[in-house]
C-alpha cells in the first residue's frame, strides 16, 4: 500500500498530527450511513445534522477524540420480538469529522429522528511574538513575552 504524503513541503513544519487525522478520516469516510447535512448559520457557527431514524438518545454517543468529532450509534437488540418482516435496518454506525483548531462542540439534540450537533469557532485574537536575536549560541536566545493584537 502506498502512503500519500500531503505535507512534505519544508515550509510546513509540525503538521504530522494533521496528516494522521486526514488519513484516519479518509479510512472511516467510505460508508454513506447515516446521511448527514452540514449547515453554516453564521461565520462562526456550524450545525451537523444526521438522519438517525430508529435510534433513541441512549443508543447514540457523541464524543470529541483527538480533534475528531465521533458519532456512534448502536441499537439495542429486538429482544423477544418476533418479526414477520424486518425491513428497518438495525445496524450500528460510526461517523467521524475532523475539527479544526479552536472549533468547539456546543451542544447536541435529537428530534424527529434527526441528531443535530452544534459547533462554534470562537473569535481568536492574533498573537504576535517578537524573537530577540542575540549573538552567540542558540541556547542563550530568549523570546519576548507574547502580546495580543486587537
Amino acid at each position: 500500500m502506498n502512503r500519500t504524503v500531503y505535507f512534505n513541503s519544508p515550509f510546513l513544519l509540525g503538521f504530522e498530527r494533521l496528516e494522521q487525522l486526514l488519513e484516519r478520516t479518509a479510512k472511516s469516510g467510505g460508508d454513506g450511513y447515516p446521511p448527514y447535512n452540514i449547515e453554516q448559520s453564521s461565520d462562526d457557527k456550524l450545525r451537523i445534522t444526521l438522519a438517525v431514524a430508529g435510534f433513541c438518545r441512549e443508543e447514540l454517543n457523541v464524543t470529541v477524540e483527538d480533534r475528531q468529532l465521533v458519532i456512534r450509534g448502536k441499537q439495542s437488540d429486538a429482544g423477544d420480538r418476533n418479526f414477520l418482516h424486518r425491513g428497518i435496518a438495525a445496524r450500528q454506525f460510526q461517523r467521524a469529522f475532523v475539527l479544526a483548531e479552536g472549533i468547539e462542540v456546543t451542544g447536541a439534540s435529537l428530534e424527529n429522528g434527526l441528531l443535530s450537533i452544534d459547533l462554534e469557532r470562537p473569535k481568536s485574537a492574533t498573537i504576535v511574538r517578537t524573537i530577540e536575536i542575540e549573538a552567540g549560541h542558540p541556547e542563550g536566545m530568549k523570546a519576548k513575552p507574547e502580546r495580543t493584537l486587537p
